[in-house]
């Protein structure tokens, strides 16, 4: 078990997709959430190699920023064919609207370039990693594997998730409602999600559930 959450945790993001789906998870253990957006915390760069490194220093930054335990999120589309592209820049690639119409196009277009051929297998990465403002931290990690389809499926649109198919599915990420995408399994068995299947981890550490 990981030192107990009092109080408000600060959700360590002003995106407001993963806000979303970061309040759902949470609501299931009567924690109240606040954004850094909605605190007027400043985004930090994200200067990490790796999707643990960013997740912590955004961590870190907003646990700081707040006084209040923080719980950040880094992560990110990984396609076998571009050498783990975008990666850790899947936002990046979504140009400096954030703009994943854009992005998708450029995983697309990147494909092609490529040479690559279909199926394009490819990977979620998600990893949380709870912060408290003494940096004290705890890091979670979810993966889920899949392919990519084009062209995207699905109107209920979040970053890569209308191109995503997971692995043994016929739907992607982008033709799931939220709750159906976040569920966490009551027999513990693995979540759909990476960021749920990260959140089972935190969710076991933190609360024993």
């Amino acid at each position: 078990m990981v030192r107990a959450i009092e109080g408000r945790l600060v959700v360590a993001t002003h995106n407001a997709g993963k806000l979303a789906e970061m309040r759902e998870l949470l609501d299931h253990y009567g924690v109240k959430a606040v954004s850094a957006g909605e605190l007027g915390l400043p985004e930090p760069e994200e200067t990490g190699s790796t999707f643990l490194e960013n997740s912590r220093l955004k961590a870190l930054a907003a646990a700081e920023g707040s006084a209040s335990p923080a719980l950040a999120d880094d992560s990110g589309l990984c396609v076998d064919a571009l050498g783990g592209e975008p990666g850790i820049y899947s936002a990046r690639w979504a140009g400096p609207d954030r703009d994943f119409a854009i992005g998708r196009a450029a995983v697309e277009e990147a494909l092609r370039v490529a040479g690559a051929q279909a199926p394009f297998a490819a990977h979620f990465i998600c990893v949380l990693t709870l912060a408290f403002p003494d940096g004290e931290t705890s890091s979670f990690e979810g993966r889920v594997d899949g392919e990519l389809v084009f062209p995207p499926r699905g109107s209920l649109v979040f970053g890569y998730d209308p191109i995503f198919l997971p692995e043994g599915l016929s739907k992607t990420f982008g033709e799931m409602t939220l709750e159906e995408k976040q569920a966490i399994p009551p027999d513990g068995s693995p979540a759909l999600s990476h960021r749920a299947r990260a959140f089972q981890a935190f969710a076991k550490a933190c609360f024993g559930v």
